[in-house]
């Protein structure tokens, strides 16, 4: 094993046994113990709350050992390479995560919708099964499963709180940036101020988010539960707030390490990582705001 004071170059670290992987497998089985509960109606939401608890506690607990790791200078480039590798693959694995909504979202807009309102072998998918439906987006399907010919909800319009959070975004992709290039440069106050308003506008898009949400249950009449436009619509958006959720909670712990002066100019993976991450998410919500408001 290398030794975290002087680690060798040649021998990749082999970190000493661990009590978080236990912990989180714990934790994620209590989380999941609640999800039964509540889906059963056994108990409220609070049911999650134990699993949320201890979740939360095994991620402080095992970064900060990794952080501990890493500042007594236990990795080497080895190490690194491994971490970049791991963070690409993470990355693509949530490519492959909204690929799939995205596709679902393709599949019933240009081919399920035409298909039941009477496109292809009318007689069977328009005449028996669904007569009368007449294929339009946005719809919550035919009548016969909940749906209506007149809509019974509204859809949310792409330029108002859609593109006001598109800009956000857009914007904090081009501060974090900014403090990328600070943080190569040594400047530590553009760092730290740029990093700040990064996560600040992370934690407003979301704001504006829940707003945007309100207004669909309250007066627009758009839920999870209207339909393939519902269900579509709100997986999508709410799979990428919980996103932009968690980057800006880790722009916040980057931002705190800065003021403790964890990084230097040249060994920063830790914030690269963040920031590849912040802009996958910009790249996301780009997609979501052409394909599921503005269409």
């Amino acid at each position: 094993m290398a030794n975290a004071h002087a680690p060798d170059t040649n021998h990749y670290y082999v970190p000493h046994d661990s009590p978080w992987p236990i912990r989180g497998s714990l934790a994620l089985f209590v989380i999941m113990a609640g999800a039964v509960a509540f889906f059963n109606d056994w108990s409220g939401a609070w049911s999650f709350l134990p699993g949320v608890v201890l979740l939360a506690y095994m991620f402080f607990g095992w970064f900060s050992t990794v952080i501990g790791e890493s500042q007594h200078g236990a990795y080497n480039d080895q190490v690194d390479r491994s971490f970049r590798m791991g963070m690409m693959w993470f990355i693509f694995s949530e490519v492959m995560f909204f690929a799939a909504f995205f596709g679902a979202l393709f599949y019933a807009r240009t081919l399920s919708v035409p298909w039941l309102s009477g496109e292809g072998v009318k007689v069977f998918t328009n005449f028996i099964l669904w007569p009368k439906y007449e294929g339009t987006w946005p719809t919550n399907g035919p009548g016969h499963v909940g749906g209506h010919a007149d809509s019974t909800f509204e859809t949310i319009t792409a330029f108002g709180i859609p593109a006001l959070n598109t800009a956000i975004l857009l914007t904090s992709g081009l501060t974090i940036t900014v403090a990328h290039h600070a943080l190569r440069a040594g400047k530590r106050g553009t760092l730290t101020l740029f990093l700040a308003l990064t996560f600040l506008l992370g934690f407003t898009f979301v704001g504006f988010q829940a707003h945007e949400y309100g207004e669909a249950y309250k007066d627009l009449g758009l839920k999870l539960s209207t339909g393939i436009y519902g269900s579509t619509f709100f997986m999508l958006t709410g799979f990428h707030g919980l996103h932009v959720t968690v980057g800006a909670i880790m722009l916040l712990v980057i931002w705190l390490r800065v003021l403790r002066g964890h990084f230097t100019p040249h060994k920063h993976f830790a914030f690269e990582a963040v920031a590849w991450y912040w802009h996958f998410v910009d790249v996301v919500w780009l997609g979501l705001f052409i394909f599921v408001y503005w269409l």
